[in-house]
C-alpha cells in the first residue's frame, strides 16, 4: 500500500498532539510538587509580545482539525476558544486527536492536489494539498507544540526531547 496524504497528516499531528497533553500533565505534576496553581501557567509567555501558553495549544489544534480537515475536503469542527484552565485545555487536545482519528482515510484520496486557499485580513495564500500540509500546516502544529513546551520548560518543568517526541501514554 503507497503511503499517503492521510498518511503523513493525521498519524503524525495527533501523536504530537498526545505529546503536547503528556507535557501539560507533567506541568499539572510540578505545580503540584511546588504548591502551585497549574492554571497560573496559562498566561505564560516566552517573550512579552509573544502568545500565552493558552494561545498555543488553541493554535495548535485549529490548525491541526483545520489541516485535517482541508486536505479531506469536509468541514472543519468549530471550537468556542473559552478554556480557562489547564483540564480544559487537555479536553480540547483530546477532542482533537478523536476529531482527526475520526476522519476517513478515504476523504484524503486526491487530497495532495487539493487546492487550498486561505485568506487573512494582511495576507492570501494559495497551495496545493501536498504543500500545504508540507509548508503550512505541520510547521505551524509544530511551532506551536514547541513554543508551548519552551513555556512550560522555561517555568522549571522538567522536560526533555522524549516529552516532546513522546506522544500520548
Amino acid at each position: 500500500m503507497a503511503f499517503t496524504i492521510y498518511d503523513a497528516s493525521v498519524p503524525p499531528l495527533a501523536h504530537m498532539l498526545g505529546s503536547f497533553h503528556s507535557v501539560l500533565t507533567k506541568a499539572e505534576a510540578h505545580a503540584k510538587e511546588k504548591g502551585e496553581d497549574v492554571n497560573s501557567y496559562l498566561e505564560l509567555r516566552l517573550a512579552p509580545d509573544m502568545l500565552p501558553l493558552t494561545a498555543q495549544v488553541r493554535i495548535a489544534t485549529d490548525m491541526a482539525k483545520g489541516g485535517a480537515a482541508r486536505l479531506a475536503g469536509v468541514e472543519i469542527p468549530t471550537y468556542e476558544d473559552n478554556e480557562t484552565t489547564v483540564e480544559q485545555l487537555k479536553a480540547r487536545l483530546l477532542k482533537t486527536i478523536a476529531y482527526l482519528k475520526s476522519l476517513d482515510a478515504a476523504k484524503f484520496a486526491g487530497g495532495e492536489d487539493r487546492a487550498i486557499h486561505l485568506k487573512f485580513p494582511q495576507a492570501e495564500f494559495n497551495f496545493n494539498g501536498k504543500d500545504y500540509l508540507n509548508n503550512w500546516v505541520l510547521p505551524n502544529v509544530y511551532f506551536h507544540i514547541t513554543t508551548g513546551y519552551d513555556i512550560l520548560r522555561n517555568k522549571g518543568i522538567a522536560l526533555g526531547k522524549q516529552d516532546f517526541l513522546g506522544g500520548q501514554k
